[in-house]
Order: structure tokens, then sequence, then C-alpha cells
């Protein structure tokens, strides 16, 4: 891929929309738009960079294309560090290709998927995970995940992982003046000293990587499922979180034969609710199908919420010594490690004077009522909170938490730092502890992107939109 030519490509999304963005990035950015843009004053000769100007969009004959708006940004201080042109045009389909198309016929070619970002990296306007941050940016899917990508993009994470990356190159420096000198005394480089040194950049990067499962939720979503009995009220309580009715509900026993999914914000956080089908020994292959689908769904959650039919179970339930429910004892079988929050439903007809029953140990109980809203938002916090437990503590809070391949190379650079202390406990030369310094230190420079081979490049870049 050539970085030395000129690059267009549509900024804004496909479809029909009130404006349509065309962007042209490199050495022939100024004079391609030169070529396709007459401003109604003044002349482009005079033309202003970072100010918008209005005027006509011509193609490659001059045939007028728009009544557009322009902005030249010279580089190095513009996105890709390049000199970049942008075309404001009415957001039509047609349009907004057209004027493309004007720009490729006039000697910019079509740029590939996140070209432009990948510019902005090689002409170090942004390091990897800044570049990440752009993407996670367009793509986060709640407020929560917005703060984690801004934060990213702003190079917190970049400037905590590389303070660490130079800690370990001075301990390195430290090391190789032992290997050089070895008849003199070093200061600062006996075993313990040594030791705690390491162990405090290895602490750091614990402290960073408990982020990642939190970072992964925020992104990604939740997926939660809700799961129970038959006519627990799963259907009930998936419409109540909701706001409206998703699920058909009825009371008729086993009324869900498929599971449901549905997106939903729970407080900032991006979850997907898939309602069940409910446990239990089906009458018929079709209902049979559906309780192996959730038992399906069970093994992807990354939280169970077990709906209990208060009304069933009533007083006597609560109080017995061991689970009444087979399918509640079912799914705390099949969620095995997975968080389990416990729903006492229906607590309008029966809250149980012992709570939490006896039989649940270790999970997370609540009381509710889908079917009249009660306690419905208390019930939707403790969700939210129990997927968030464990996520990260200050660096998930800070913003700090790592994406997956970032989380790959922090894992490595720990893992490498654990094997640096065994060869110090087993009293090996200073020549192999350099070396793995240098491989820690390596790993760390590839959240940045310091150290990162092509391919690594690629497939980052390969996941953004053509136009950014």
């Amino acid at each position: 891929m050539s970085t030395n030519d000129t690059i267009a490509a549509i900024a804004t999304p496909p479809g029909s929309g009130g404006v349509g963005i065309v962007r042209i990035s490199g050495p022939e950015a100024k004079q391609t738009l030169a070529r396709m843009f007459l401003p109604l004053s003044p002349k482009f000769e005079n033309f202003r960079p970072w100010f918008l100007h209005r005027g006509r969009v011509v193609d490659w004959n001059g045939e007028n294309l728009d009544d557009v708006l322009a902005v030249f940004m010279p580089g190095p201080r513009s996105f890709t560090g390049e000199d970049v042109a942008e075309i404001h045009c009415h957001g039509g389909p047609f349009i907004v290709q057209s004027v493309l198309e004007a720009a490729l016929r006039l000697g910019a070619r079509q740029a590939q998927q996140g070209e432009f970002s990948r510019r902005a990296f090689i002409n170090g306007r942004m390091d990897l995970s800044q570049a990440e941050a752009v993407a996670e940016l367009i793509a986060a899917p709640s407020r929560e995940a917005l703060r984690y990508g801004l934060n990213r993009l702003d190079g917190l994470l970049a400037r905590r992982t590389e303070t660490l990356r130079r800690e370990l190159e001075d301990l390195r420096m430290q090391v190789c003046v032992a290997v050089d000198f070895p008849e003199d005394e070093v200061e600062g480089m006996d075993a313990p000293t040594f030791s705690a040194a390491v162990e405090k950049v290895a602490s750091a990067l614990r402290h960073l990587l408990q982020g990642s499962r939190r970072a992964r939720v925020m992104q990604q979503g939740a997926v939660v499922v809700l799961a129970g009995a038959v006519n627990a009220g799963k259907s009930s309580l998936m419409n109540a979180l909701l706001g409206r009715n998703r699920a058909l509900v009825t009371d008729i026993p086993g009324t869900t034969r498929d599971f449901l999914e549905e997106a939903c914000d729970l407080g900032g956080l991006p979850v997907r609710l898939t309602d069940t089908a409910g446990l239990r020994k089906a009458a018929e292959s079709i209902e049979e199908m559906g309780v192996e689908r959730s038992r399906q769904k069970l093994a992807e959650a990354d939280a169970v919420v077990l709906v209990l039919d208060g009304g069933v179970l009533g007083e006597a339930g609560a109080a017995a010594a061991t689970c009444p429910d087979p399918a509640a004892r079912e799914v705390l079988e099949l969620a095995g490690a997975t968080p389990v929050l416990v729903v006492w439903n229906k607590c309008d007809l029966c809250t149980p004077s012992v709570f939490p029953p006896r039989w649940i140990q270790g999970q997370t109980c609540c009381t509710t009522s889908a079917f009249s809203d009660t306690q419905v938002e208390d019930m939707a916090e403790s969700l939210r909170a129990l997927l968030l437990a464990g996520g990260g503590g200050a660096a998930a809070e800070e913003g700090l938490a790592p994406n997956a391949r970032q989380s790959m190379a922090l894992e490595a650079a720990l893992a490498e730092l654990a094997a640096l202390r065994e060869d110090v406990d087993a009293g090996r030369s200073y020549d192999c502890c350099a070396v793995r310094l240098d491989v820690a230190a390596a790993h760390l420079a590839e959240v940045t992107g310091l150290s990162s081979p092509a391919e690594v490049l690629d497939r980052v870049f390969s996941q953004f939109c053509i136009g950014k």
C-alpha cells in the first residue's frame, strides 16, 4: 500500500442524509480541490485554510455537480498529517458518489479501509492505541463506551504503558552495566532491589489487565440470559427492563418456545437481553428444541438472571433447606462460574420472611414484580453491578481498560516478567535478565504500535470504515 499518493473516500455513512462528506488526503489534495471546487468568493488563490468556503463542485469536464462547502487543512496539523481537503455536499447517495468519482478521475486513488487513520499513525499524529480508539468511538454503543474511547484517544493508556516500558528499559540499562563492568560494584543491582523494581512494573500491568473484561463489556455489550421455570415471569421481566412489550406474555406455561434477543441500555451499559424457554421436560418436540436452545444460551452468557416464581414457591419454598425448583437447580448447575442474579419474581403474591432463601449460597438476590413494575429499577441496578463486579477497579474507572489486542500484549509482557523473576531466584546471569527485559519492553511497545509488525497493523486498520 503506497503512502505517498493522494487518496479519496466518502467519509459519511451510506444512504441518504442532510450532508455527505468526501475526504481527500495526500500531496495533491489542494490541487485536486482547486480543479473541482469553484468558490463564490474569494478566488481560490486566496483560499483560507481551516475555514469553510461555499461554492460549486464540478466534475472533470467542468459540469456542475452541487452547491457545496469546502475546507482545506494543510499538513502536518491535519488529521492524517498530510494536506487534507473535504467537500461537504448534499447527502444524496448519487451526489456524494459523483463528487468522489470526480476526485478519482482527477488523479486521487480510492482509499482502503482505515487508510486515513493509518496515515495518521504513520505520520505520528496518533499511536496505535489512539487509532483503535477512533474505531471504538465510532462503534461506541453507550455513554460508558464513549468515555473509554475518549480516554484512550487522549492517550491515557498509551502514556501509562510507555511509562512502564521506559522503566523496563532503565532496568535493562542497569543490567547491561552490570554485564559490561562485572568487576565494579553497581549500585541498586542487588537481587532484592532488582526483584522489587520488576514486581512494581508487573503489579501495574496486572492493574491494567483487570479492566480488560469491563472494556469488552462496555464496547461489545454483555449477554444476559433470563432463565428459569415455565411461567416464572421471564418474558414479563424482559418487557419491564426494555420498557415495552417485546416478548409475548400469557398465563399459559411454555408460551416462549424459542429465545428472544433485544438490545438494552442498562444505566449506560450496553446489554443484549435473551429471554429463553422455561426449563422443564417438554411435552412436544418443538418445545424441547426451545429448551435445548435455552441451555445453549446459558453457556454463552456473561451473566444469568435466574427468575423464581414466588407465587409458586411461596413461604415454604423460601424456607426450604434445599432448592425445591428443578429448573432453578438446573440453571445454577449450567451457569457454573458465570455470575447469577437470583430474582424472586411475583413478590406481590409472596414476599418471604426468610430472604434470600437458605438454599441460595453466594449469589446476588433481589425481589421484584415484573407485572406491577415493583422494584424493577432496583433489580436492573443489581444486574448492572453484577456485570461490572471484578471488572478492573480503578483502572477501569479511569478508562485505562485495554482492548483484546492490547491485553494480549500486556499479558505477554507480564509472562516475560514472571519468567524473569524465576531467573533471578535461580541466580541466572545478567545476560539472561537483560534479554527478558528487552522482550517484555517490546511487548509493551506493541500497545502503541512502536514494534507492531505490518500484519498487526493490517488487522487493526481493516476494521475501520473506508472514509476513516
